[in-house]
Protein backbone atom coordinates (compact mmCIF):
# COMPACT_ATOMS: atom_id res chain seq x y z
CA UNK A 1 0.00 0.00 0.00
CA UNK A 2 0.57 3.56 -0.44
CA UNK A 3 1.67 6.25 2.26
CA UNK A 4 -0.43 8.79 0.80
CA UNK A 5 -2.72 10.39 3.17
CA UNK A 6 -6.43 10.37 2.84
CA UNK A 7 -9.62 12.13 3.71
CA UNK A 8 -11.42 10.95 6.93
CA UNK A 9 -13.67 8.28 6.00
CA UNK A 10 -11.84 6.85 2.43
CA UNK A 11 -10.13 3.12 2.97
CA UNK A 12 -7.06 2.08 0.71
CA UNK A 13 -6.96 -1.38 -0.67
CA UNK A 14 -6.01 -3.23 -3.23
CA UNK A 15 -7.69 -3.55 -6.60
CA UNK A 16 -7.83 -7.35 -6.20
CA UNK A 17 -9.62 -7.00 -3.15
CA UNK A 18 -12.46 -5.40 -4.45
CA UNK A 19 -12.87 -6.81 -8.17
CA UNK A 20 -12.41 -10.02 -10.31
CA UNK A 21 -9.51 -9.64 -12.64
CA UNK A 22 -10.59 -10.57 -15.80
CA UNK A 23 -7.76 -11.74 -19.15
CA UNK A 24 -8.61 -12.23 -22.24
CA UNK A 25 -7.93 -14.77 -25.50
CA UNK A 26 -7.47 -15.04 -28.85
CA UNK A 27 -8.88 -17.56 -31.72
CA UNK A 28 -6.78 -18.79 -34.22
CA UNK A 29 -5.83 -15.86 -36.59
CA UNK A 30 -5.46 -17.46 -39.56
CA UNK A 31 -9.51 -18.83 -39.81
CA UNK A 32 -11.37 -15.66 -40.74
CA UNK A 33 -14.40 -17.73 -39.35
CA UNK A 34 -13.34 -16.83 -36.16
CA UNK A 35 -14.18 -13.54 -36.70
CA UNK A 36 -17.33 -11.25 -37.75
CA UNK A 37 -17.46 -7.45 -38.71
CA UNK A 38 -17.58 -5.26 -36.09
CA UNK A 39 -21.01 -5.31 -34.78
CA UNK A 40 -22.37 -8.30 -35.98
CA UNK A 41 -21.18 -10.76 -33.31
CA UNK A 42 -19.12 -10.98 -30.19
CA UNK A 43 -17.88 -7.58 -28.91
CA UNK A 44 -14.23 -8.35 -28.49
CA UNK A 45 -11.03 -5.92 -28.12
CA UNK A 46 -7.42 -5.80 -28.59
CA UNK A 47 -4.89 -2.73 -27.29
CA UNK A 48 -4.57 -1.44 -30.71
CA UNK A 49 -8.50 -0.60 -30.61
CA UNK A 50 -8.20 1.54 -27.50
CA UNK A 51 -4.81 3.25 -29.34
CA UNK A 52 -5.81 6.89 -29.79
CA UNK A 53 -9.22 6.48 -28.67
CA UNK A 54 -10.38 8.95 -26.86
CA UNK A 55 -13.86 8.27 -25.73
CA UNK A 56 -14.70 6.99 -21.85
CA UNK A 57 -16.76 4.16 -23.06
CA UNK A 58 -16.53 1.57 -25.82
CA UNK A 59 -19.21 -0.94 -27.90
CA UNK A 60 -16.43 -3.16 -29.60
CA UNK A 61 -13.47 -3.19 -31.19
CA UNK A 62 -12.35 -3.10 -35.33
CA UNK A 63 -13.80 -6.87 -35.49
CA UNK A 64 -16.08 -8.97 -33.24
CA UNK A 65 -16.14 -12.87 -32.66
CA UNK A 66 -17.91 -15.35 -34.24
CA UNK A 67 -20.09 -18.16 -31.94
CA UNK A 68 -16.99 -20.37 -32.85
CA UNK A 69 -13.91 -17.96 -32.80
CA UNK A 70 -14.92 -17.31 -28.98
CA UNK A 71 -16.11 -21.29 -27.93
CA UNK A 72 -12.33 -21.80 -29.44
CA UNK A 73 -10.41 -19.51 -27.06
CA UNK A 74 -10.05 -18.11 -23.48
CA UNK A 75 -12.00 -15.07 -23.88
CA UNK A 76 -14.56 -14.44 -21.64
CA UNK A 77 -17.70 -11.85 -22.02
CA UNK A 78 -17.97 -9.30 -18.84
CA UNK A 79 -20.57 -7.24 -18.37
CA UNK A 80 -21.26 -3.42 -19.52
CA UNK A 81 -19.93 -1.08 -17.04
CA UNK A 82 -16.45 -3.63 -16.94
CA UNK A 83 -13.39 -1.31 -16.63
CA UNK A 84 -11.06 -2.43 -19.45
CA UNK A 85 -7.46 -2.09 -18.65
CA UNK A 86 -4.64 -3.04 -21.33
CA UNK A 87 -1.35 -4.74 -19.90
CA UNK A 88 0.44 -4.76 -22.60
CA UNK A 89 1.37 -2.91 -26.14
CA UNK A 90 0.94 -0.38 -24.31
CA UNK A 91 0.02 -0.71 -20.41
CA UNK A 92 -2.85 1.37 -19.13
CA UNK A 93 -5.21 2.29 -21.73
CA UNK A 94 -8.80 1.98 -20.13
CA UNK A 95 -12.33 2.56 -21.06
CA UNK A 96 -15.55 1.36 -19.97
CA UNK A 97 -17.75 -1.58 -21.54
CA UNK A 98 -21.09 -0.18 -22.60
CA UNK A 99 -22.17 -3.75 -23.61
CA UNK A 100 -21.31 -7.48 -22.81
CA UNK A 101 -17.70 -7.40 -24.35
CA UNK A 102 -14.52 -9.55 -24.27
CA UNK A 103 -10.90 -8.76 -25.19
CA UNK A 104 -7.89 -10.50 -26.26
CA UNK A 105 -5.22 -11.36 -23.79
CA UNK A 106 -3.19 -7.87 -23.64
CA UNK A 107 -5.82 -6.89 -20.87
CA UNK A 108 -6.38 -7.22 -17.47
CA UNK A 109 -9.99 -5.99 -17.09
CA UNK A 110 -11.74 -5.08 -13.72
CA UNK A 111 -14.99 -6.42 -12.56
CA UNK A 112 -16.44 -4.47 -9.63
CA UNK A 113 -18.82 -5.20 -7.22
CA UNK A 114 -21.73 -3.94 -5.93
CA UNK A 115 -21.07 0.52 -4.73
CA UNK A 116 -17.89 1.12 -7.20
CA UNK A 117 -18.76 3.77 -9.31
CA UNK A 118 -17.33 2.64 -12.95
CA UNK A 119 -16.49 6.16 -13.85
CA UNK A 120 -14.85 6.49 -10.97
CA UNK A 121 -12.84 3.37 -11.41
CA UNK A 122 -11.77 4.47 -14.96
CA UNK A 123 -10.72 7.81 -13.60
CA UNK A 124 -8.90 6.17 -10.95
CA UNK A 125 -7.00 3.51 -12.77
CA UNK A 126 -6.35 6.64 -15.46
CA UNK A 127 -4.33 8.41 -12.68
CA UNK A 128 -1.82 5.48 -11.97
CA UNK A 129 -0.89 4.53 -15.07
CA UNK A 130 2.54 5.23 -14.43
CA UNK A 131 2.97 3.25 -11.39
CA UNK A 132 1.23 -0.11 -13.51
CA UNK A 133 3.61 0.93 -16.46
CA UNK A 134 6.17 0.68 -13.82
CA UNK A 135 5.58 -2.98 -13.07
CA UNK A 136 6.01 -4.50 -16.15
CA UNK A 137 8.37 -6.97 -17.78
CA UNK A 138 9.03 -7.98 -20.61
CA UNK A 139 12.10 -7.53 -23.49
CA UNK A 140 10.45 -7.53 -26.64
CA UNK A 141 7.02 -5.20 -24.95
CA UNK A 142 6.33 -4.84 -21.62
CA UNK A 143 3.48 -6.98 -19.82
CA UNK A 144 2.62 -6.79 -16.12
CA UNK A 145 1.04 -9.25 -14.92
CA UNK A 146 -2.14 -10.77 -13.38
CA UNK A 147 -0.69 -10.85 -9.76
CA UNK A 148 0.74 -7.17 -10.29
CA UNK A 149 -2.14 -6.13 -11.71
CA UNK A 150 -4.65 -7.34 -8.73
CA UNK A 151 -1.58 -5.49 -6.25
CA UNK A 152 -2.51 -2.09 -7.55
CA UNK A 153 -3.63 0.35 -4.67
CA UNK A 154 -6.97 1.70 -4.87
CA UNK A 155 -8.60 4.03 -2.93
CA UNK A 156 -12.42 3.80 -1.79
CA UNK A 157 -14.41 6.29 -1.06
CA UNK A 158 -18.31 6.20 -0.40
CA UNK A 159 -20.29 4.78 -3.10
CA UNK A 160 -21.92 8.60 -3.10
CA UNK A 161 -18.84 10.55 -2.99
CA UNK A 162 -17.68 8.26 -5.91
CA UNK A 163 -20.13 9.40 -8.22
CA UNK A 164 -19.69 13.27 -7.11
CA UNK A 165 -16.12 12.90 -8.16
CA UNK A 166 -16.48 11.05 -11.39
CA UNK A 167 -18.93 14.09 -12.27
CA UNK A 168 -16.41 16.39 -11.19
CA UNK A 169 -13.95 14.71 -13.82
CA UNK A 170 -15.85 14.26 -16.36
CA UNK A 171 -16.80 18.26 -16.80
CA UNK A 172 -13.14 19.07 -15.23
CA UNK A 173 -11.05 17.19 -18.17
CA UNK A 174 -13.97 18.06 -20.80
CA UNK A 175 -12.87 21.99 -20.36
CA UNK A 176 -8.84 20.51 -20.04
CA UNK A 177 -10.18 18.76 -23.95
CA UNK A 178 -11.60 21.61 -24.83
CA UNK A 179 -8.60 23.95 -24.07
CA UNK A 180 -5.89 21.72 -25.41
CA UNK A 181 -8.00 21.33 -28.92
CA UNK A 182 -8.02 25.34 -29.18
CA UNK A 183 -4.47 25.30 -28.15
CA UNK A 184 -3.59 22.56 -30.73
CA UNK A 185 -5.66 24.42 -33.50
CA UNK A 186 -3.50 27.44 -33.28
CA UNK A 187 0.04 25.99 -35.14
CA UNK A 188 -2.71 25.22 -37.87
CA UNK A 189 -3.86 29.20 -37.68
CA UNK A 190 0.18 30.55 -37.69
CA UNK A 191 0.84 28.12 -40.54
CA UNK A 192 -1.65 29.87 -42.63
CA UNK A 193 -0.68 33.11 -40.76
CA UNK A 194 2.77 32.98 -42.78
CA UNK A 195 1.51 31.91 -45.89
CA UNK A 196 -0.18 35.05 -46.09
CA UNK A 197 2.92 37.61 -44.83
CA UNK A 198 4.34 35.50 -48.03
CA UNK A 199 1.28 36.23 -50.34
CA UNK A 200 1.23 39.98 -49.43
CA UNK A 201 5.26 40.21 -49.47
CA UNK A 202 5.58 38.88 -53.01
CA UNK A 203 2.68 40.59 -54.65
CA UNK A 204 3.57 43.74 -53.63
CA UNK A 205 0.86 44.09 -50.89
CA UNK A 206 2.99 44.02 -47.74
CA UNK A 207 4.69 47.62 -48.05
CA UNK A 208 3.27 50.36 -50.40
CA UNK A 209 6.50 51.54 -52.28
CA UNK A 210 6.28 54.63 -54.52
CA UNK A 211 7.61 53.27 -57.68
CA UNK A 212 6.06 49.33 -57.11
CA UNK A 213 4.65 49.11 -60.83
CA UNK A 214 8.38 49.68 -61.70
CA UNK A 215 8.84 45.61 -60.39
CA UNK A 216 10.52 44.00 -63.19
CA UNK A 217 9.47 40.84 -65.25
CA UNK A 218 12.13 37.84 -64.83
CA UNK A 219 12.38 33.90 -64.16
CA UNK A 220 14.74 32.14 -61.71
CA UNK A 221 17.06 31.43 -64.86
CA UNK A 222 17.86 35.32 -65.47
CA UNK A 223 19.19 35.50 -61.75
CA UNK A 224 20.83 31.88 -61.27
CA UNK A 225 24.58 31.64 -61.90
CA UNK A 226 24.31 28.20 -61.65
CA UNK A 227 21.06 25.43 -61.69
CA UNK A 228 22.12 22.32 -61.29
CA UNK A 229 21.93 19.10 -59.14
CA UNK A 230 23.57 16.34 -57.80
CA UNK A 231 24.98 13.42 -60.08
CA UNK A 232 23.52 9.94 -60.20
CA UNK A 233 25.73 6.85 -58.75
CA UNK A 234 26.92 8.40 -56.06
CA UNK A 235 26.45 5.94 -53.17
CA UNK A 236 29.53 3.87 -53.88
CA UNK A 237 31.24 6.79 -52.53
CA UNK A 238 29.28 6.40 -49.36
CA UNK A 239 31.61 6.60 -46.02
CA UNK A 240 31.18 6.68 -42.44
CA UNK A 241 33.63 10.27 -42.49
CA UNK A 242 34.29 12.66 -45.62
CA UNK A 243 32.37 15.25 -46.87
CA UNK A 244 28.50 16.68 -46.10
CA UNK A 245 25.79 14.79 -48.01
CA UNK A 246 23.21 16.89 -48.35
CA UNK A 247 19.81 14.63 -49.14
CA UNK A 248 16.22 15.66 -49.73
CA UNK A 249 15.43 14.33 -45.90
CA UNK A 250 17.56 16.99 -44.76
CA UNK A 251 15.44 19.71 -45.97
CA UNK A 252 12.44 19.64 -43.42
CA UNK A 253 9.94 22.33 -42.66
CA UNK A 254 11.74 24.45 -45.13
CA UNK A 255 15.01 24.97 -43.69
CA UNK A 256 18.63 22.66 -43.60
CA UNK A 257 18.48 20.06 -41.19
CA UNK A 258 21.92 18.59 -40.52
CA UNK A 259 21.04 16.60 -37.44
CA UNK A 260 21.22 13.20 -39.82
CA UNK A 261 23.41 13.41 -42.66
CA UNK A 262 25.32 11.25 -45.13
CA UNK A 263 28.62 11.28 -45.78
CA UNK A 264 31.06 10.67 -49.31
CA UNK A 265 34.61 10.22 -49.79
CA UNK A 266 35.27 11.52 -53.02
CA UNK A 267 38.63 10.23 -54.59
CA UNK A 268 38.08 12.42 -57.19
CA UNK A 269 37.32 16.17 -56.46
CA UNK A 270 36.41 17.37 -59.44
CA UNK A 271 33.62 14.73 -59.38
CA UNK A 272 31.67 16.66 -56.94
CA UNK A 273 32.77 20.33 -58.05
CA UNK A 274 29.50 21.41 -59.40
CA UNK A 275 27.42 19.91 -56.87
CA UNK A 276 29.24 21.42 -54.11
CA UNK A 277 27.66 23.72 -51.69
CA UNK A 278 28.33 27.55 -50.95
CA UNK A 279 26.77 29.96 -48.37
CA UNK A 280 24.16 31.32 -50.03
CA UNK A 281 23.05 28.77 -52.24
CA UNK A 282 19.32 27.54 -52.41
CA UNK A 283 18.45 23.88 -52.22
CA UNK A 284 15.03 22.46 -53.15
CA UNK A 285 14.35 18.67 -53.41
CA UNK A 286 13.04 17.84 -56.95
CA UNK A 287 11.69 14.18 -56.32
CA UNK A 288 9.19 12.15 -53.74
CA UNK A 289 6.59 13.28 -51.70
CA UNK A 290 8.60 16.08 -50.69
CA UNK A 291 9.02 17.99 -53.78
CA UNK A 292 9.76 21.74 -54.07
CA UNK A 293 10.92 21.54 -50.11
CA UNK A 294 13.46 24.39 -49.85
CA UNK A 295 16.37 26.00 -47.81
CA UNK A 296 18.56 28.57 -47.97
CA UNK A 297 21.81 27.72 -47.05
CA UNK A 298 22.51 30.99 -44.57
CA UNK A 299 25.98 29.67 -43.11
CA UNK A 300 28.69 27.88 -44.00
CA UNK A 301 28.57 24.17 -43.83
CA UNK A 302 32.11 23.56 -44.51
CA UNK A 303 32.59 21.11 -47.56
CA UNK A 304 29.14 19.81 -48.85
CA UNK A 305 27.81 18.36 -51.70
CA UNK A 306 24.00 17.32 -52.76
CA UNK A 307 22.68 14.36 -53.93
CA UNK A 308 20.59 13.58 -57.10
CA UNK A 309 17.29 14.71 -55.19
CA UNK A 310 18.23 18.12 -54.27
CA UNK A 311 18.34 20.96 -56.78
CA UNK A 312 21.12 23.69 -55.72
CA UNK A 313 20.49 27.26 -57.28
CA UNK A 314 23.54 29.80 -57.10
CA UNK A 315 21.85 33.47 -57.63
CA UNK A 316 24.18 35.82 -59.77
CA UNK A 317 23.79 38.29 -57.48
CA UNK A 318 23.76 36.76 -53.11
CA UNK A 319 21.61 39.68 -52.19
CA UNK A 320 18.67 38.07 -54.13
CA UNK A 321 18.56 35.25 -51.64
CA UNK A 322 16.83 36.25 -48.60
CA UNK A 323 13.80 37.55 -50.97
CA UNK A 324 13.86 34.88 -53.36
CA UNK A 325 13.70 32.37 -50.49
CA UNK A 326 10.41 34.24 -49.73
CA UNK A 327 9.19 34.01 -53.25
CA UNK A 328 9.87 29.87 -53.74
CA UNK A 329 8.56 29.25 -50.21
CA UNK A 330 5.15 31.43 -51.10
CA UNK A 331 2.37 28.51 -51.68
CA UNK A 332 0.43 31.00 -53.92
CA UNK A 333 3.84 31.85 -56.03
CA UNK A 334 6.91 30.00 -56.76
CA UNK A 335 5.51 26.83 -54.65
CA UNK A 336 2.57 26.65 -56.51
CA UNK A 337 4.65 26.74 -59.82
CA UNK A 338 7.00 24.54 -59.14
CA UNK A 339 4.11 22.31 -58.29
CA UNK A 340 2.10 23.04 -60.98
CA UNK A 341 4.99 21.68 -62.92
CA UNK A 342 5.97 18.64 -60.99
CA UNK A 343 5.37 15.24 -63.41
CA UNK A 344 4.54 11.85 -62.27
CA UNK A 345 1.72 10.91 -59.98
CA UNK A 346 2.65 8.42 -57.00
CA UNK A 347 6.38 9.85 -56.65
CA UNK A 348 6.40 13.56 -58.40
CA UNK A 349 9.54 15.10 -60.05
CA UNK A 350 11.19 18.22 -61.25
CA UNK A 351 13.46 18.98 -63.48
CA UNK A 352 16.38 21.91 -63.67
CA UNK A 353 14.53 23.66 -66.24
CA UNK A 354 11.01 23.45 -64.33
CA UNK A 355 13.42 25.75 -61.49
CA UNK A 356 14.56 27.87 -64.02
CA UNK A 357 11.20 28.49 -65.75
CA UNK A 358 9.95 29.81 -62.46
CA UNK A 359 8.99 33.46 -63.19
CA UNK A 360 8.61 36.46 -60.81
CA UNK A 361 8.05 40.24 -60.47
CA UNK A 362 11.13 41.61 -58.86
CA UNK A 363 11.19 44.77 -57.12
CA UNK A 364 14.67 47.12 -56.60
CA UNK A 365 16.94 45.97 -54.48
CA UNK A 366 16.36 48.09 -51.97
CA UNK A 367 12.57 47.30 -51.75
CA UNK A 368 13.38 43.52 -51.72
CA UNK A 369 15.52 44.23 -48.27
CA UNK A 370 12.56 46.00 -47.12
CA UNK A 371 9.91 42.95 -47.57
CA UNK A 372 12.43 40.75 -46.03
CA UNK A 373 12.58 42.85 -43.19
CA UNK A 374 8.91 43.29 -42.55
CA UNK A 375 8.24 39.51 -43.11
CA UNK A 376 11.38 39.08 -40.47
CA UNK A 377 9.46 40.83 -38.26
CA UNK A 378 6.13 39.45 -38.82
CA UNK A 379 7.62 35.85 -38.14
CA UNK A 380 9.61 36.39 -35.21
CA UNK A 381 6.15 37.72 -33.59
CA UNK A 382 4.57 34.25 -35.00
CA UNK A 383 7.42 32.23 -33.82
CA UNK A 384 7.35 34.08 -29.91
CA UNK A 385 2.86 33.07 -30.18
CA UNK A 386 4.13 29.33 -31.30
CA UNK A 387 6.63 29.00 -28.47
CA UNK A 388 3.96 30.39 -26.19
CA UNK A 389 1.54 27.63 -27.16
CA UNK A 390 4.13 25.06 -27.01
CA UNK A 391 5.13 26.15 -23.36
CA UNK A 392 0.66 26.24 -22.65
CA UNK A 393 0.36 22.85 -24.26
CA UNK A 394 3.31 21.33 -22.13
CA UNK A 395 0.86 23.16 -18.93
CA UNK A 396 -1.98 21.21 -20.34
CA UNK A 397 -0.69 17.58 -20.93
CA UNK A 398 0.34 17.90 -17.07
CA UNK A 399 -3.00 19.55 -15.70
CA UNK A 400 -4.87 15.96 -16.27
CA UNK A 401 -2.60 13.96 -14.10
CA UNK A 402 -3.11 17.22 -11.38
CA UNK A 403 -6.89 17.20 -11.50
CA UNK A 404 -6.77 13.44 -11.41
CA UNK A 405 -4.00 13.48 -8.38
CA UNK A 406 -6.47 16.25 -6.49
CA UNK A 407 -9.35 13.93 -6.93
CA UNK A 408 -8.26 10.94 -5.40
CA UNK A 409 -6.37 12.75 -2.36
CA UNK A 410 -10.14 14.17 -2.07
CA UNK A 411 -9.42 17.67 -2.93
CA UNK A 412 -12.53 18.29 -4.96
CA UNK A 413 -15.01 17.14 -3.04
CA UNK A 414 -13.94 18.48 0.05
CA UNK A 415 -16.83 20.97 0.27
CA UNK A 416 -19.30 18.30 -0.57
CA UNK A 417 -18.31 16.10 2.72
CA UNK A 418 -18.43 18.72 4.66
CA UNK A 419 -22.09 19.24 3.42
CA UNK A 420 -22.92 15.76 3.54
CA UNK A 421 -21.61 14.07 6.30
CA UNK A 422 -24.64 11.51 6.58
CA UNK A 423 -23.49 10.01 2.73
CA UNK A 424 -19.97 9.22 4.31
CA UNK A 425 -20.87 7.84 7.73
CA UNK A 426 -22.60 4.60 9.07
CA UNK A 427 -24.11 2.38 6.87
CA UNK A 428 -23.21 5.06 3.83
CA UNK A 429 -19.00 5.03 5.05
CA UNK A 430 -16.50 3.61 2.54
CA UNK A 431 -15.80 0.98 5.58
CA UNK A 432 -19.06 -0.58 5.29
CA UNK A 433 -18.98 -0.26 1.62
CA UNK A 434 -15.74 -2.58 1.59
CA UNK A 435 -17.48 -4.87 3.85
CA UNK A 436 -20.43 -5.40 1.61
CA UNK A 437 -17.97 -5.47 -1.23
CA UNK A 438 -16.25 -8.05 0.36
CA UNK A 439 -19.17 -10.32 1.09
CA UNK A 440 -20.27 -10.03 -2.89
CA UNK A 441 -17.13 -10.97 -3.85
CA UNK A 442 -16.66 -14.08 -1.10
CA UNK A 443 -20.17 -15.67 -2.63
CA UNK A 444 -19.39 -14.48 -6.43
CA UNK A 445 -18.46 -16.94 -8.90
CA UNK A 446 -15.70 -15.98 -11.39
CA UNK A 447 -16.01 -15.10 -14.90
CA UNK A 448 -15.26 -18.23 -17.54
CA UNK A 449 -15.52 -18.72 -21.02
CA UNK A 450 -19.58 -19.37 -21.21
CA UNK A 451 -19.22 -21.09 -24.62
CA UNK A 452 -22.85 -22.51 -24.89
CA UNK A 453 -24.26 -19.60 -24.29
CA UNK A 454 -22.54 -16.74 -25.43
CA UNK A 455 -24.88 -15.86 -28.65
CA UNK A 456 -27.49 -15.89 -26.45
CA UNK A 457 -25.85 -12.71 -24.28
CA UNK A 458 -25.17 -11.17 -27.23
CA UNK A 459 -27.67 -7.86 -28.31
CA UNK A 460 -28.69 -8.24 -31.95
Amino acid sequence: MSERVLPEGWVEVSVGEIAEVVSGGTPKAGDPENFKVAGKGIPWLTPADLSGYGKKRIAHGARDLSEKGYASCSAKLMPAGSVLFSSRAPIGHVAISENEICTNQGFKSFVFGVGVDSGFAYYYLRSVRGLAESLGTGTTFKEVSGAKVKSLPFVLPSSEEQKVIADKLDELLAQVKNLKARLDAIPAILKRFRQSVLTAAVSGQLYSFDNANGWRDVCVGDLAALVTSGSRGWSKYYSDSGELFVRAQNIKNDVLDLDEVAYVDLPDRAEGTRTKIKEGDFLITITGANVTKCALVGMDVGVAYVSQHVGLVRWSERQYGPYLELFLKSESHGRKQLLDMAYGGGKPGLNLQNIRDVSLRLPSIEEQTEIVRRVDQLFAFADQIEQQVANAQARVDKLTQSILAKAFRGELTAEWRAANPDLISGENSAEALLERIKAEKANHKPIRARRSTAMERVTP
